[in-house]
């Protein structure tokens, strides 16, 4: 039953992070390059401040949720989740790595209501990470789910119930 548990907050977990940045990835970004650079700054400002701690919350639930099921299972689920579990702190690592400096820097810009001169890069990097994140949220999402719809043939660890 533990087991059950723990996948399910995994499940759940990193299905709303994969979702978050998805939505984020498909309709926040597009819109960020179709308003005005200054409303881009002032939102993308506002919206990674709210975003902070949930993000942050869901990146480490999701992470130990996986790592968690990870030691509790053996064999191929181990591997499925504990990949998940890495690739939850890919997304992580290329948040606070990536994104998050440069958030830094749109919070000055907006505060400032002027951007350098190569602003359109920095902009464009800030993107790259996104999608990057993203992407390693749907994998981790889509191992979680493939360890879910396993059928387990063997017999269950000593941790496990069939």
């Amino acid at each position: 039953m533990r087991i059950l548990a723990v996948k399910g907050l995994a499940l759940l977990s990193t299905g709303a992070l994969a979702g978050a940045f998805g939505y984020g990835a498909a309709n926040l970004v597009p819109t960020f390059d179709a308003v005005p650079l200054q409303m881009r700054l002032s939102f993308h400002a506002q919206l990674m401040e709210m975003n902070g701690i949930t993000m942050q919350g869901a990146m480490g639930l999701s992470a130990l949720s996986a790592a968690t099921l990870a030691v509790m299972t053996r064999g191929t689920p181990r591997w499925l989740a504990g990949g998940a579990g890495l690739l939850t702190l890919a997304s992580f690592l290329i948040t606070r790595l990536g994104n998050v400096p440069i958030n830094g820097r749109i919070k000055e810009w907006a505060a400032a209501a002027s951007a350098p001169r190569d602003h359109a890069e920095i902009l464009d990097r800030w993107e790259a990470f996104n999608y990057a994140r993203t992407g390693t949220a749907f994998a981790a999402f889509s191992l979680l789910i493939l360890l879910a719809l396993q059928h387990h043939s063997a017999k269950p660890g000593p941790n496990e119930t069939a």
